[in-house]
């Protein structure tokens, strides 16, 4: 017999703002998604070109950052190497690994992805500086994320 846990109530407050943040991320994932079209690609393909553009990185660290198996990473790689977005290099702390890692032309790709994202910039503009911050600091405190920064 399995343990149940006992079902606690949640208070409205909490339901609310539980339901806000399921309608950011869904609006977040949706714009993503049509930006990452206009460009000729895919979600995924955008998330690891967006991803590469940081810093270029072996697939296995690319699936666990993405939280997705290896080999979807090799194929969505392969495709982005074939657009010539992506290519891939001897790794430089250990030149039997390969990393991916954006082109010039991936790296401007990346760029105009996030540049075309209106959806962040369109409401937080209505917030001041103290309150993004404070979004910003209390977002950070939800994930785990360490201490808020003092900038």
């Amino acid at each position: 017999m399995t343990a149940t846990r006992p079902h606690r109530s949640v208070d409205p407050l909490t339901l609310e703002v539980v339901e806000l943040i399921g309608a950011v991320v869904a609006r977040y994932h949706q714009e993503y998604e049509d930006a990452a079209a206009r460009h000729g690609l895919t979600g995924a393909q955008a998330r690891v070109l967006s991803l590469l553009a940081l810093e270029p990185l072996p697939m296995r660290q690319i699936a666990y950052r993405l939280k997705c198996e290896p080999s979807n990473i090799t194929g969505i790689v392969d495709r982005l190497e074939a657009r010539e977005l992506v290519e891939r290099r001897p790794s430089p702390g250990d030149r039997r690994v390969k990393v991916a890692a954006p082109t010039e032309q991936g790296v401007g790709v990346a760029r105009s992805l996030r540049e075309s994202l209106d959806f962040a910039r369109e409401p937080l503009a209505r917030l001041d500086r103290d309150q993004r911050l404070a979004l910003r600091d209390m977002l950070r405190t939800m994930i785990g994320a360490g201490q808020p920064s003092s900038d």
